[in-house]
């Protein structure tokens, strides 16, 4: 992601998506994930699956980003996540879905704090994350791409092309690209951070930054109407000097296990049959982005 913030995306993964230690110190508290990955929680799993099911209605934790959550121009919750959501939470005897809109950094904190019951953004699952909350299975993988002026003028392709060519670097709020410019040797504090991919692509379009660092599909959706910018080809962002790919996937407390292991079963189903991509399909996601990557994986072990 996030993207988040697609973005959330990463081992320091969004939004779509991910932090080093160091990227906290921004008060960018979007570095949470899954405990890793417990099968039971302190007590018995959580009774959260339970009072849903009694309320009819479980509350979504969004970042506005498209195409992974966000509310469209007639006002209606839309986005991968929220259509997925509904879907599974239907099987799982939840009838509605119910938006509660916040910026990437505080998805974490405010599912922590019970603001929402669940994260729907499409955030990256990283082992930051994997400390501060529980994830289901990634419903998608995802590479980088940047924002650029249109004929991508410095030729930027990668993190080592930003740090080589000493670009003018933007990323979104809690987003995972942060930590690949800096594991690439960009500085931390020359980095801008905006809040989403639309603030990025007006920043390069403004002259501001020279690259807006984002999900493939996010950059991709987001330049489509634009003159000026465009989008580069995707590529593996490094961790530890080697290749990565990210998943997002659904954030949920550490306390319910329950949850979430329910919620991992439908998922299952969903990709076994196929019906995963045809919900996904409308928001830009093609076969590529079909993923057998488990939570337990990118949370390190």
């Amino acid at each position: 992601m996030a993207p988040p913030n697609g973005n959330d995306r990463d081992t320091s993964g969004t939004t779509r998506r991910s932090l080093l230690a160091g990227v906290a110190a921004l008060g960018v508290l979007g570095a949470a994930g899954c405990s890793r990955v417990a099968t039971a929680s302190t007590k018995d799993g959580g009774d959260l699956l339970e009072r849903l099911r009694a309320a009819g209605v479980v509350r979504l934790g969004i970042a506005g980003e498209i195409p992974f959550g966000y509310i469209d121009k007639d006002g209606e919750l839309t986005g991968e996540a929220p259509q997925l959501a509904r879907v599974i939470f239907k099987r799982l005897g939840v009838d509605r879905v119910q938006p509660v809109p916040t910026e990437f950094g505080s998805l974490i904190p405010g599912l922590n704090s019970q603001q929402f019951d669940v994260v729907a953004a499409g955030m990256y699952v990283n082992p930051e994350r994997c400390e501060q909350v529980i994830f289901s299975d990634p419903d998608y993988q995802m590479l980088d791409a940047f924002i650029v002026r249109k004929g991508n003028p410095m030729g930027l392709r990668d993190y080592k092309d930003v740090v080589e060519k000493k670009a003018k670097f933007a990323t979104g709020t809690g987003y995972a690209e942060i930590a690949y410019a800096v594991e690439a040797g960009y500085k931390e504090s020359d980095i801008l951070i905006v809040p989403d991919q639309v603030a990025g692509l007006n920043a390069v379009e403004a002259g501001r930054v020279d690259v807006f660092a984002g999900t493939a599909l996010t950059t991709r959706e987001v330049v489509k109407k634009s003159s000026k910018a465009e989008s580069t080809e995707p590529f593996k962002p490094l961790v530890d000097g080697q290749p990565h790919v990210d998943g997002g996937a659904f954030a949920f407390r550490p306390t319910e296990t329950r949850l979430r292991d329910a919620f991992n079963k439908e998922l299952a189903e969903l990709k076994k049959s196929g019906e995963l991509l045809r919900i996904l399909k409308p928001f830009g996601f093609t076969e590529d982005e079909m993923t057998d990557l488990t939570a337990k994986e990118l949370c390190g072990g």
